[in-house]
C-alpha cells in the first residue's frame, strides 16, 4: 500500500496533464462554436460536481453525470453511445 505522500507524487502529474487536455478541449468547443454540445455541457456539470467539496466517490457522480438518469428503457434503439447523455427537447 503506498504511503499518503506517494499518493500525491505518482499521480498529479498524470492528472494535471489530462485537466490541461479537457481545459484545451473546452477552449476549441468554445472557439469552434460549440460550447452548448450537450456533450461539453454534460463535461462542465461534472466537472462542477468533481469540485464539490462535500462529494464523495468522485469517479461515480462523475459516471453519474455522463450517464442517461431516466430507468425506463428505450422502446428502441437510438444512436451509438456518445459518452454523454443527450436530454430530450
Amino acid at each position: 500500500m503506498p504511503a499518503p505522500d506517494d499518493i500525491v507524487d505518482r499521480g498529479f502529474l498524470e492528472a494535471r496533464g489530462k485537466l490541461l487536455e479537457v481545459a484545451a478541449f473546452l477552449d476549441r468547443a468554445e472557439r469552434y462554436g460549440r460550447a452548448d454540445d450537450y456533450r461539453v455541457a454534460a463535461l462542465k456539470q461534472a466537472m462542477r460536481e468533481l469540485c464539490d467539496a462535500k462529494q464523495v466517490g468522485r469517479a461515480e457522480a462523475f459516471l453519474r453525470a455522463m450517464s442517461d438518469p431516466t430507468s425506463e428503457p428505450a422502446p428502441q434503439a437510438g444512436k451509438p453511445a456518445a459518452g454523454a447523455w443527450e436530454p430530450k427537447g
